[in-house]
Formats: structure tokens, C-alpha cells, sequence
């Protein structure tokens, strides 16, 4: 039987190529910015969040906690909305709303008129692919394997509503740049019928990031639309709109951004509009802008007005730092693990291909029922909670996802966790 004491397992840390990266890590932290590895900085982050001790919370991929000073203002915000009530929404909320998408907007480096508030990142995909309007008979649209759920449902929806097909392909395991990369000119160089394809920047399934920019570019001179699903990447890994190079994304802002619940964006690039047409519900002095591509009803005024407020914590961070911080704090479970037979890492360590998700599969475990056991005997056993993950083509998979208050500690406590996990299962 493979045993790690905690000694050993902090000794194979740094023994691995953790290591070596860890000295480029620290020599990045420059003028009094903090850096990953200052753990007394990111502490006191870790003070603004209200998070139950009950367990070592690694899994933060399904919405983001918002931080103290953020669920201060939700509040503030929620009180006044109720206060002054519909007077609110027909005087004050409409150049309050204006002000946040433009701010949004500046982040994002694109123009106001490319961006719309949605509820989540699901329904700006939702509206997309349902509105997109060069598809036709014969042609195709792309999926993958690590796509999610119900925007793979949409563009089968979408496929066969009007008379196209569904190319549907799976990411290489194991997975590296110039593969994934290859496997998609493959694809769409066997299909040329492929009018539309469905891109997702960071899987949920198991914390790939897609090469995105070089796969869009080769989609566009073979004249195929990319439709970018940016749920977990916004706020997890530092970018820009434009950097992507797709003509539609879909956002979270309650992922990675840290704003409440029920708060998304819908990108459509410049021109690109008349691709998309308007919502069923859209009036005739809609038809001419993004916010006709999309209606939500009456929405939670509060939860948008707390962007700003979102915002200014991920400020006290640092984009960069913070992105820097969660890729760290992956590595730190990872290096111990991926060395140890049985125990598959199925994100690679080039820092193209990760951020701060990461999942993993125990050799022979690949239905959905062994990686709830998986999950469950890391909860019971060691109070770290992760989730299971299925519908990757190699298997289910347990994902493991470090958030802003998460410690060095947290995850060498989880890695311990995996690793009895797989002595365990494995023997």
C-alpha cells in the first residue's frame, strides 16, 4: 500500500517542480504588490469571507462567496430598492444600471454597446445560440465533451431545429496545448459543414483552459462562428474581451467576480450583432442593440448594483495577483498527487492549460458512483469537500477548486485527503 505521511507529502512538495516555480513566483512580487506566496496578505483577504469551519471548502466552482464588504452593500443596496420601490425602478435604476455595464465594459475593453447584463452565463449562451441566425440546412455545430450541460443541450437544440447537424468531439487525454489545439483543426477540417462552435475557456468538468484565441482563429478562416462559454474564466484568469478573439461570450459575474447570485454578461463583438436575432420579447426600439438579444424580466436590482462593489474587493487583490494566487494554491495539491501511481491529474502544468480548477480520476474508477464515493470518503474522512464531476469522455473525475480564502494549508490538507483516498480505493 502507497502511505504519505505529512512530513513526506510537504518533502514531495517541494521536491517537485512545484519548487522551481516557486522562486519565479516570489520573485514576481514587485513594487509592494502581493504576490501568491504571501500567505499573512492573503489572510486578511481570507478575514472579508464568512466561511464555515465545519469543512476545508475546495470546492468554490459553483458560485462565488461574496466577500463581506460586498454582501454589506447587497444589503444596503436591497434595503434601498425595497424602500422606494417602483419609484426606484422607474427613476433611479436605469442611469445607476448604465454607469455599472459601463464600468463593466472598461474592464472587459470592450464598448457598452457590446455588452449586456444577463442572470448568469447560461442564459447569455441561451439567448445566443437561440438567436443566432446563419445556421441552415446541412450545416453543423461543434461540441465538446468538457462543454456544459445545458449549453450542449442548446446547440443540439438549436442544430435541430433547423435541419443542421452536431459535431460532437472529445478533448485528448492527456491533455497539452499544442493537442488540444490540433484536435479542434482536426475537426473542423473533417467537418466543413461546421457553421457554429461552442468553446469553453475553463471546463467545469475538469478546470481545462482552452487554448481560445489560436482555436478561434483557425475556426474564422475556415468562415465557422465561436461562441465562448467564459463562465469560470472572468475573474479566474486575467484577460480581456478581445484577447479571446470570439464573436459571442457568455459571463459570470457570481463565479469568480465575487458578485451575488444571479448576475451574468452577454458579449456580442462589434458587427457581429445582425448574426443574433433579437428576443421574442424585444420591442421595435430594441431591435438595433444588444439589449433586444436578451430579455430577463424584472430582475434583482440589488444584485447588479453590487458589480461596483464586486469590483473595488477584486481591486484590493490584484487581477493579476489573484489569478496568480488560485493557480498557486492548485499547484500546491497537485505536485504531491500527480507523482503518485494511480492518481491521474487531468490538467497539465503549463500554466496555458490551468488556472485555479483541477480534476482528478483514480486508475480504473471512472463511473459516476466511485467518484461520489471518492467525494464522499474525502468529506467524511478528512472534512475536504470536492465534487464529482461526469460526462468527460475518459471518465468521471473529482474536481478540487481553490478559492480566495483558501490557504497553503487547505490544500496540502487536501492533497493529504487524496491520496489516503486513493490508498483507500487502490490499496
Amino acid at each position: 500500500m502507497f502511505q504519505m505521511s505529512r512530513r513526506n507529502l510537504l518533502t514531495a512538495a517541494l521536491a517537485s517542480p512545484l519548487a522551481s516555480q516557486l522562486s519565479g513566483l516570489a520573485a514576481a512580487q514587485q513594487d509592494g504588490a502581493a504576490g501568491p506566496l504571501d500567505e499573512s496578505f492573503w489572510a486578511g483577504i481570507a478575514e472579508n469571507y464568512d466561511v464555515t469551519d465545519a469543512i476545508i471548502n475546495v470546492e468554490n466552482g459553483n458560485w462565488g462567496l461574496m466577500a463581506r464588504p460586498v454582501l454589506d452593500a447587497y444589503k444596503a443596496h436591497t434595503e434601498r430598492v425595497n424602500r422606494e420601490n417602483s419609484f426606484f425602478a422607474r427613476r433611479a435604476y436605469w442611469p445607476i444600471y448604465k454607469g455599472i455595464l459601463e464600468e463593466a465594459a472598461s474592464r472587459l475593453g470592450v464598448t457598452p454597446e457590446e455588452l449586456a447584463f444577463t442572470r448568469g452565463a447560461t442564459e447569455a449562451l441561451q439567448n445566443l445560440i437561440s438567436g443566432y441566425n446563419r445556421l441552415r440546412p446541412g450545416d453543423a455545430v461543434m461540441i465538446a465533451d468538457l462543454d456544459y450541460d445545458s449549453v450542449m443541450h442548446t446547440m443540439r437544440w438549436k442544430a435541430g431545429q433547423v435541419g443542421a447537424g452536431t459535431v460532437e468531439i472529445s478533448i485528448p487525454e492527456p491533455a497539452t496545448h499544442d493537442a488540444v489545439v490540433e484536435a479542434y483543426h482536426a475537426a473542423l477540417s473533417e467537418h466543413p459543414n461546421t457553421r457554429l462552435l461552442l468553446l469553453t475557456h475553463v471546463s467545469h468538468r475538469t478546470g481545462l483552459v482552452l487554448p481560445v484565441r489560436e482555436i478561434c482563429d483557425i475556426a474564422h478562416e475556415q468562415g465557422v462562428d465561436v461562441i465562448v462559454d467564459a463562465a469560470h474564466s472572468w475573474g479566474q484568469l486575467d484577460f480581456r474581451a478581445p484577447d479571446l478573439g470570439a464573436d459571442f461570450i457568455g459571463f459570470n459575474l457570481h463565479k469568480w467576480i465575487g458578485a451575488p447570485i444571479g448576475v451574468g454578461a452577454m458579449y456580442i463583438r462589434r458587427g457581429r450583432l445582425e448574426s443574433i436575432d433579437p428576443n421574442m420579447s424585444a420591442g421595435p426600439n430594441e431591435t438595433d442593440s444588444i439589449h433586444g438579444r436578451v430579455h430577463t424580466g424584472t430582475s434583482n436590482f440589488a444584485a447588479y448594483m453590487s458589480v461596483p462593489d464586486a469590483f473595488a474587493f477584486q481591486d484590493r487583490m490584484g487581477w493579476p495577483q489573484k489569478a496568480a494566487r488560485l493557480s498557486y494554491l492548485r499547484d500546491l495539491w497537485v505536485a504531491p498527487c500527480r507523482p503518485v501511481d494511480g492518481i491521474d491529474i487531468l490538467t497539465p502544468d503549463d500554466d496555458r492549460m490551468h488556472a485555479g480548477m483541477t480534476s482528478f480520476r483514480f486508475g480504473g474508477m471512472t463511473s459516476e458512483e466511485q467518484n461520489k464515493a471518492i467525494a464522499a470518503f474525502m468529506l467524511e474522512r478528512h472534512r475536504v469537500f470536492t465534487v464529482h464531476r461526469t460526462g468527460v469522455a475518459g471518465g468521471a473525475c473529482v474536481r478540487v477548486t481553490s478559492g480566495y480564502y483558501n490557504s497553503a494549508e487547505d490544500m496540502s490538507r487536501a492533497a493529504a485527503a487524496i491520496i489516503d483516498a486513493r490508498n483507500h480505493f487502490l490499496g
